[in-house]
């Protein structure tokens, strides 16, 4: 094996984190290629809990390389917190962390972009941003002459670069309406003065990682990639414009880390046995009721990064099977079979209704999508606690037949099972993915 990808395939929040960090003693590198900090990924270890938003699930084994490549966009005075927080609880994270060059900056003028055009409505409705600058920055990424790069941080040029953009900016934003005490947050020898520093910190980690990963990957190294948010709200695939500013599905993994698809050899498809989403946009198999409502209590379904509420629902298969296809999933990594287990009666929706007719796929207008209302096939629950168990043959037959029906509906074998949040709670099953032997301790 060479590359081995971990995709969410619903909303985004699958606990893809948690996995990350399981497989990362067998990997040499992980390769974080997509999103920004807007992404939430938690790790639990030992009984201490880890929120990490910038820096890969890898970063708490000793011995594994963590790679930010050039899809990611980073806010600086994000990801150096988050280095000072993992630094004061052991963590040597300059040691473990390369950044690209090549990745750009979410830079404070983003962040005010983003709340401004946030509080706009799509058909009466937010789409729900986390405010984090991730969209301005991408689209400035994309328009070019107003991008700034993790390089640029530590070019010659620097300060005269930020300095035209800060300018440029401030008055755009003032047209929009920004506030003064909002423009003297961007005025630009403050901004370059803070580039200044983040340079200075950040130096030692930045680093060409494209020609990193090409060359690990002839060398034969072993690479996983990990994603951020989920397939369903990629930016060309999802339910637009209800989506992130990136390709979150498996078409990202290649664009996003310069690493061509030949070296991925196998693609984890991670999802809960039920559904959640966040924010805004057409969400079929929603419970707005008590069902809901106890999902949400029992898998503690609140955001990682904004802690918002997650709206719950049951298990969307006609979307799994379509984010799946699209990522070339091998294999599912079905998480939360815990939760479920409190619940007498389980429904997986295995088509929709949409004006009149049945469908089986998840059409490419969020509007139909909205207007999908979800035909069910329902199960009756296990009732019995699965949070110890260390293999698949602890679980109760009725459990077992939960699986085998979300293996049928998608069209991709179960390989992994989780049954809590630490990385212990973790079950590989008969259909386990190929994976090299662990080359560190964890």
């Amino acid at each position: 094996m060479t590359g081995c990808c971990v995709i969410g395939l619903q909303w985004g929040d699958e606990a893809k984190g948690k996995l990350v960090d399981l497989l990362a003693p067998r990997f040499d590198i992980v390769v974080r290629y997509q999103g920004g900090a807007n992404a939430g990924h938690t790790v639990v270890d030992g009984g201490q809990t880890y929120k990490l938003h910038l820096i890969p699930s890898g970063i708490l084994h000793a011995g594994i390389e963590n790679v930010i490549a050039p899809g990611v966009v980073i806010n600086p005075a994000t990801i150096l917190d988050e280095i000072d927080g993992l630094v004061a609880r052991g963590v040597p994270v300059p040691e473990r962390l390369r950044i690209s060059e090549r990745a750009h900056l979410v830079m404070p003028w983003h962040i005010l972009e983003d709340v401004i055009l946030n509080s706009q409505k799509v058909g009466g409705e937010s789409i729900g941003t986390t405010n984090r600058g991730i969209g301005p920055c991408y689209r400035d990424k994309v328009g070019r002459t107003q991008a700034i790069r993790v390089g640029d941080l530590v070019a010659a040029d620097r300060d005269e670069r930020i300095r035209a953009v800060a300018t440029a900016k401030s008055n755009w934003l003032a047209g929009l309406g920004a506030t003064a005490e909002d423009l003297a947050t961007i005025e630009p020898e403050r901004v370059a003065a803070l580039c200044g520093e983040w340079g200075t910190r950040l130096k030692p980690m930045i680093t060409d990682t494209t020609e990193r990963l090409l060359d690990a990957c002839e060398a034969g190294s072993d690479l996983l990639f990990e994603g951020a948010q989920g397939a369903l709200l990629d930016i060309d695939h999802g339910t637009y414009p209800f989506v992130t500013s990136s390709n979150s599905s498996g078409v990202g993994v290649s664009a996003g880390s310069g690493v061509p698809g030949r070296w991925i050899e196998s693609v984890i498809g991670v999802c809960k046995a039920y559904s959640t989403r966040v924010g805004g946009g057409p969400f079929p198999t929603e419970l707005t009721c008590a069902t809901g409502d106890r999902i949400r209590e029992l898998g503690r379904e609140f955001g990682t990064t904004t802690g918002r509420p997650r709206r719950c629902g049951w298990f969307d298969a006609v979307a799994v099977r379509y984010t799946a296809r699209l990522s070339g999933a091998t294999h599912l990594s079905l998480m939360m079979m815990d939760v479920l287990s409190h619940f007498e009666e389980l429904k997986i929706c295995v088509a929709y209704e949409l004006d009149g007719r049945l469908i089986r796929r998840l059409p490419s207008s969020a509007e139909e999508v909205r207007r999908c209302i979800p035909v069910y096939e329902t199960f009756e629950g296990w009732n019995e606690p699965v949070d110890d168990a260390t293999k698949e043959s602890d679980f109760p037959s009725l459990a077992i037949e939960y699986v085998r029906n979300i293996e049928r509906l998608v069209g991709v074998p179960v390989g992994i099972l989780s049954v809590g949040p630490d990385r212990r709670q973790t079950i590989f099953t008969a259909n386990a993915p190929p994976l090299p032997e662990p080359v560190v301790a964890g």
